[in-house]
C-alpha cells in the first residue's frame, strides 16, 4: 500500500522528478495517489488555487461568484475572488492558475458597471496575439433572450481572451433568465469542480494536450448534468473512482432530503397516499406527487456574514440622500399630464421635471432619467410588523461582519448607509419586492418551524423543484413579502435579508422632451403598471415606481387641454440621475433616412427625437434632412393614441414624413388592415429595406422586449429574406451588421 506521507515528500507541482520517478507501469498506482494529494489532500496552505472574477450590476454575477468561491475549499481548492474593477488585487498578465469570470449584460447588449474599464482594457488593439497565450479560463454569461444582444458582455469577453491566445478548459455557459437562469447555472457548477481540478492537474503535469478534450466533453456534458471524466495523460478516473476520492476530500454541497414516511409531521397529510380519491392541485404553499414524494437536491447553505445591532436614536431621522451618486439631483415636478383617456386600458402619464436647477443635466434626445423611488410604506410597515421590530422602527443600525462568517470576500453592503434608522433603511435600501431567488428560499429554511412549511420550502429550492419555483415564485414575481405571509412560521433575522436581498434601483426612463424645445425642462411618460392576482399574491398590486409617481401627483393630474389654461397645484421633488445613452440617438448626420418604431409608451424618446429635428430644422432651413417615419400603435384610436395632436403636427410640417398607426382592440373592416406596428411594416416593406440596405438609414426600436421587439425583428428578417432572397442564416448575419453599425438600435425593456 502506498504511504501517504510519505508521497508528501515528493510533492512538487508538474516537475520533471516526479514523471522520471513514476514512468514506468508501477508508478500509475502512485501517480493517482499523488494527483489525490495535491488535489483533495494538501494542507491548507497549499491548496491548489484558482481565480474568480466577475462584473455584476444588480448583484445576481456577484452572488454566484461569492458561491463558487465559498464552495472551493470543501473540494480541496482555494479561490482568489474579486470584482472584474478592482484591478490592484489580480493581474492576468501573469496569472498561471485557472480564472473563472462570471458576467452578467446590462442595458443593450452593455458591460455592467464595474466591468466596464477591465472590457475596455482588454480591447486595446495594442495587445498582441499572445497576451493571454498562458491563461487558461472559462466562463459563465448571464443575459436575457427578451434583449438582442444576448449575454453579449460574456460573448465580448469570451471573443477577446480567444484572440489574445487564452485557452478554455471548460465550456461557457449561457445562463437565460427569460426562462430562469438556473437551467443553466445548476448543471454548469456541477460539472465545474471536475473540470478546474482537471485543468489543475493537466497543469501540474504539464498534460495541456487534453484541454481542448476536456471542453469538448463538457460542452456535451452541461444539458443533461452528468459529471465529467478527468483526463490525465493516459490516465483516466472513473466517475466511480473520483467519488470516491471526492467523498474522503470534502462534504457534498447537495444535501439529499427525503420526505418523512406516512404519519410523520415531517410530510403534508395530503400528499401521501391515504386519500387516493382526492384530486390535489399544487399552490404556493403545496406540493403534489411526484415532488411531494420525491428525494430533494437541496443547494448550500449561505453562508451568514453580517452582524445587526439597533441603536437607540436621539432624533428621528426623517429623510434620506442616496449614496455615492455626485451626479443625483433633487428636482420638483412642474407639471402632470395624463395623456390616456379615463376607459383606457393603462393609465399613460406625462411629468415635466424643471431642471433649470441643474445646469450639468445637458441631455439629449435619447437619453434616460433614473428615477429613484421608495419602497411603499404600508409594504414597508408589513414587513417591520413580519419580522416583530415595528417598536425598533427608528433605532438606528449597526452593521459589522461576524467574526466567525466563513464567506469569501464578506463585505459591508456599500449601498447601505452607516446608522441609518431601520426605517429608511427598509424604505430606500434594499429590494423587497425582489423576487426570492432560491438561495433565499433554501436559508429561509433554517428559520422555518412548521416542518410541513420547511419541507415545501425546500421542495422550492431544490432541483427537483424547479418547475414549482417557477410557476409559483418567478413567474408571478412574488414578493419576499408575499413569501413570507405565505409561511408563518418562518421568522428570517434582519441579518438574512440585508445580506440577499438586491440593493433597491433606481428606474430608468427615456426623455419625451428636446431642450431646443423646452429649455430647462425635461418630459417623461409612464404607463401605470398593474400586475394580477395569482397563488401567493391574494390581491393584484402596482409596479413600485409607477404606482408611487401616480401617488404622489395623482391630486394635481390635468388633461392635455387644460395644460395651458391651468396651472397644477404644487407638486413634490424627486431623485433623478441623468443616464446618458451614446447610441440611442437620432443620427449625427441629419440627412440619412431614420425609421422609427415605438408603440405605446416606447413612442416617447421619438417625440424628443422629432422635436430635435422641427427646432435644427427652424435654425438652418437650407440644411438637407432624411426622410423619416414614425410606426406607432396601440389599442384604440379613442383611448390611448399618445401625443397624437404633436404627431399630426409633425407630419404637417413636414418633419415627420410617414406616420404610420394601427389599433390592435378595433374592429376592423377587413383581415389586410394591420393590427401591429410590425404588420405596418410589411405592408412598407420595399421602402423600408430601401432605407436600411441601400441609403445607410437608421432603424429604432423602442418598447416592448419581451413581445413587440420580437416580432419586429422576425419581420425585418423576412423583409431581408425577400429582398435579397436570401435564407435565414443571410438575413440574420445582415441584420446584425446593422447592429454592428450602429444602424438598428433598440430601448426596450421586460
Amino acid at each position: 500500500m502506498f504511504d501517504v506521507t510519505s508521497a508528501k515528500c515528493f510533492h512538487y507541482y508538474g516537475s520533471g522528478p516526479i514523471r522520471e520517478a513514476f514512468s514506468n507501469q508501477e508508478g500509475v498506482s502512485v501517480l493517482v495517489c499523488l494527483l489525490f494529494i495535491q488535489v483533495c489532500c494538501m494542507p491548507s496552505e497549499e491548496k491548489p488555487r484558482f481565480v474568480v472574477l466577475y462584473g455584476s450590476q444588480k448583484g445576481q454575477a456577484q452572488s454566484i461568484a461569492e458561491g463558487i468561491a465559498e464552495e472551493a475549499e470543501e473540494h480541496g481548492l482555494v479561490a482568489d475572488l474579486c470584482c472584474l474593477n478592482q484591478s490592484e488585487k489580480y493581474n492576468l498578465d501573469k496569472e498561471r492558475a485557472p480564472v473563472v469570470f462570471v458576467v452578467s449584460t446590462t442595458g443593450d447588449g452593455d458591460p455592467p458597471d464595474n466591468a466596464l474599464q477591465f472590457v475596455k482594457r482588454i480591447k486595446k488593439r495594442t495587445l498582441s496575439p499572445d497576451h493571454y497565450k498562458h491563461l487558461l479560463y472559462t466562463l459563465l454569461a448571464l443575459g436575457d433572450t427578451n434583449y438582442a444582444n444576448f449575454c453579449n458582455c460574456g460573448k465580448t469577453i469570451e471573443r477577446r481572451l480567444q484572440e489574445l491566445g487564452a485557452k478554455q478548459f471548460y465550456q461557457t455557459g449561457y445562463a437565460d433568465d427569460g426562462v430562469g437562469l438556473e437551467l443553466v447555472i445548476d448543471p454548469w457548477l456541477e460539472g465545474l469542480w471536475k473540470a478546474i481540478k482537471g485543468a489543475l492537474s493537466n497543469m501540474a503535469f504539464d498534460g495541456t494536450t487534453q484541454l481542448k478534450e476536456n471542453v469538448e466533453d463538457s460542452a456535451k456534458d452541461i444539458p443533461d448534468s452528468s459529471p465529467l471524466d478527468v483526463q490525465l495523460k493516459r490516465l483516466s478516473i472513473t466517475d466511480k473512482q473520483k467519488s470516491e476520492l471526492d467523498s474522503h476530500a470534502s462534504p457534498l454541497k447537495i444535501a439529499d432530503v427525503r420526505p418523512a414516511s406516512t404519519g410523520s409531521t415531517g410530510l403534508p397529510s395530503e400528499s401521501t397516499s391515504s386519500a387516493p380519491h382526492v384530486s390535489l392541485v399544487a399552490s404556493l404553499q403545496r406540493s403534489v406527487p411526484p415532488l411531494s414524494e420525491s428525494s430533494l437536491n437541496v443547494p448550500a447553505l449561505p453562508s451568514p456574514f453580517l452582524q445587526v445591532t439597533f441603536q437607540e436614536a436621539d432624533v428621528v431621522e426623517q429623510t434620506f440622500e442616496p449614496l455615492h451618486r455626485e451626479t443625483l439631483h433633487q428636482v420638483p415636478i412642474s407639471k402632470a399630464v395624463q395623456l390616456s383617456k379615463g376607459d383606457s386600458v393603462k393609465t399613460a402619464i406625462l411629468l415635466e421635471l424643471d431642471i433649470s436647477g441643474c445646469p450639468s443635466m445637458n441631455y439629449q434626445p435619447g437619453d434616460s432619467l433614473d428615477i429613484f423611488c421608495p419602497n411603499r410604506a404600508e409594504e414597508v410597515d408589513q414587513l417591520l410588523h413580519r419580522l416583530g421590530l415595528q417598536s425598533q422602527q427608528n433605532h438606528r443600525v449597526q452593521i459589522t461582519l461576524r467574526e466567525d462568517t466563513k464567506k469569501k470576500g464578506a463585505q459591508v453592503p456599500s449601498h447601505i448607509p452607516q446608522s441609518i434608522s431601520l426605517l429608511l433603511l427598509l424604505t430606500w435600501c434594499l429590494e423587497i419586492r425582489s423576487v426570492p431567488k432560491k438561495a433565499f428560499l433554501r436559508a429561509l429554511v433554517e428559520h422555518t418551524s412548521d416542518t410541513t412549511q420547511k419541507r415545501r420550502l425546500q421542495e422550492l429550492c431544490s432541483k427537483q423543484g424547479a418547475a414549482d419555483y417557477n410557476l409559483f415564485v418567478r413567474d408571478p414575481s412574488l414578493s419576499v413579502l408575499e413569501l413570507l405571509a405565505a409561511f408563518p412560521s418562518c421568522s428570517p433575522p434582519l441579518s438574512l435579508l440585508i445580506e440577499l436581498l438586491p440593493k433597491l434601483q433606481p428606474r430608468p426612463y427615456s426623455a419625451a422632451s428636446s431642450l431646443l424645445r423646452h429649455p430647462g425642462k425635461f418630459h417623461f411618460v409612464f404607463s401605470v403598471v398593474e400586475f394580477p392576482a395569482c397563488s401567493g399574491r391574494p390581491t393584484g398590486g402596482r409596479g413600485l415606481c409607477t404606482g408611487w409617481l401616480f401617488d404622489i401627483v395623482n391630486p394635481s393630474l390635468v388633461f392635455p387641454v387644460q395644460t395651458e389654461a391651468s396651472s397644477s397645484p404644487a407638486l413634490p421633488k424627486i431623485h433623478v440621475s441623468l443616464r446618458p445613452n451614446c447610441s440611442f440617438r437620432p443620427p449625427s448626420d441629419p440627412s440619412v433616412p431614420v425609421i422609427m418604431i415605438g408603440p405605446g409608451t416606447g413612442v416617447a424618446p421619438f417625440i424628443g427625437f422629432l422635436q430635435q429635428r422641427q427646432e435644427e430644422r427652424k435654425e438652418k432651413p437650407e440644411a438637407q434632412f432624411g426622410e423619416t417615419w414614425l410606426f406607432f400603435g396601440c389599442r384604440y384610436r379613442d383611448r390611448d393614441y399618445l401625443f397624437r395632436e404633436e404627431l399630426e403636427n409633425f407630419v404637417t410640417s413636414g418633419t415627420l414624413n410617414h406616420l404610420k398607426v394601427c389599433f390592435s382592440r378595433e374592429d376592423r373592416k377587413d383581415e389586410e388592415e394591420p393590427r401591429y406596428v410590425q404588420h405596418n411594416l410589411l405592408l412598407c416593406r420595399q421602402r423600408v429595406t430601401d432605407i436600411l440596405l441601400r441609403q445607410n438609414g437608421y432603424i429604432y426600436v423602442c418598447g416592448d422586449a419581451k413581445n413587440m421587439a420580437k416580432d419586429v425583428n422576425d419581420t425585418l428578417l423576412e423583409m431581408i429574406k425577400a429582398e435579397l432572397q436570401v435564407d435565414q442564416l443571410e438575413a440574420m448575419k445582415t441584420l446584425a451588421g446593422l447592429r454592428e453599425e450602429k444602424r438598428y438600435l433598440q430601448d426596450i425593456w421586460a
